[in-house]
């Protein structure tokens, strides 16, 4: 029976056009990969920096193997709480200018534990409409009641709080860049507002760590402190170039996830390695601010063109620049003459994105050249002149 319930499913995931697949792919320098097919240059990962290639955190990494062993052992709890983790937490409140910080081995274990240990049956959380799954993900693992906002709309937002209940607490929750449109939260609108209505304000920032603010500190970072965005969530895995997660705040809010969210009490460390290459990474992102700069180079140099040639572009001045083609199939169809070109793009479909908003997720990195964007831009404006995209725009 539960073999053919499954066959069910995954024949509809086929019939509607939405069935998934991974590649094998092995990294060559100049940010290309090889699909055992062809050579692509890589346009749909999150290494904004260019850090996850860099030698230094790849010798950083093994140097902490060495001393360290490969992985934990245990978890943080037990015995698996090594120095290269209490010393990358210190580094993580300073950047954040948070009094601690709490590490993870993932970004959805960060924001299940959260939304977990706060999100009780008392809790009233209220999320930006286009947030990140794990955040909706922890709200019911915390079988706390959940309203959601239009995107970016404070009005909305201050709409749903003034009719919710004043007897019991409400957490306001937002991505800080969102990963599907790029665009950024008003953060000081969201802190105005929640601080209004006498709620606790959460920002996940995974893709604002190290691109975001004038020292890669993100969108929060230490310019709104821990009284205006209590609960700071941030991701190691995409400009830091390493793996993990973090979670800043003061020492009542670490101290609560440490003693009671499940996803951190019951995992295993992460390997020493791979924070002590984090570690190298946040030296980099000091010392180095010409990674940075040459990042929103980039991205200011594809605007530019991107404009001039009429694509269809989301409103973002982040490393996330999305193509906006609205039809699924389309955005299959130019996914893989793009892959045929020599490019890799994420084609985004429902139920990621809505039905409706199918788009090109194209990511923009520190390492990319701009011939290398040119030649993507070139392929972009051949397939808008034999597959045009404004016949079905967008909705």
């Amino acid at each position: 029976m539960w073999q053919q319930q499954l066959e069910r499913r995954l024949a509809q995931q086929r019939q509607r056009g939405l069935w998934r697949q991974r590649l094998a792919l092995a990294p060559l320098p100049d940010h290309r990969v090889d699909d055992g097919r062809q050579r692509l240059c890589d346009f749909a990962g999150n290494d904004y920096l260019g850090l996850a290639r860099d030698p230094r955190l790849a010798e950083a990494q093994a140097e902490g193997a060495r001393r360290y062993g490969a992985g934990g052992g245990a978890s943080h709890l037990v015995s698996g709480h090594l120095e290269p983790h209490h010393v990358l937490e210190e580094r993580l409140a300073s950047l954040t200018g948070r009094p601690r910080a709490l590490l993870f081995s993932t970004g959805y274990m960060a924001n299940l534990s959260v939304l977990q240990v706060l999100g009780d049956g008392y809790m009233q959380i209220f999320h930006d409409r286009l947030n990140h799954a794990s955040l909706l993900d922890g709200a019911r693992l915390g079988n706390a009641r959940s309203r959601r906002f239009h995107h970016r709309d404070v009005d909305d937002l201050a709409r749903l709080l003034a009719r919710s209940r004043n007897d019991a607490p409400r957490l306001v929750v937002s991505d800080g860049v969102f990963s599907m449109d790029g665009d950024i939260a008003d953060i000081a609108a969201l802190v105005q507002t929640s601080q209004r209505f006498n709620a606790c304000l959460m920002i996940d920032d995974a893709h604002g760590i190290g691109v975001t603010g004038d020292d890669g500190s993100g969108c929060v970072g230490p310019r709104f402190g821990t009284d205006q965005v209590p609960v700071l969530m941030g991701t190691l895995g995409k400009a830091m170039g390493s793996a993990g997660a973090f979670v800043a705040g003061d020492n009542d809010l670490v101290e609560a996830l440490i003693q009671f969210a499940r996803p951190y009490i019951y995992t295993t460390a992460q390997p020493p390695g791979v924070a002590c290459a984090t570690l190298r990474a946040l030296d980099i992102l000091e010392k180095e601010p010409e990674h940075r700069q040459r990042l929103h180079y980039n991205i200011r140099y594809w605007r530019n063109s991107a404009d001039q040639l009429g694509l269809p572009l989301t409103p973002s001045l982040t490393p996330i620049q999305p193509v906006l083609l609205g039809n699924s199939q389309r955005v299959m169809q130019w996914g893989h003459a793009l892959r045929d070109s020599g490019f890799l793009v994420g084609a985004i479909r429902e139920p990621t994105v809505p039905s409706g908003q199918a788009r090109l997720r194209i990511t923009l990195s520190a390492a990319h050249t701009h011939v290398q964007i040119d030649a993507l831009l070139d392929a972009l404006a051949r397939l808008a002149i034999t597959a045009p995209f404004d016949t079905e725009p967008a909705s």
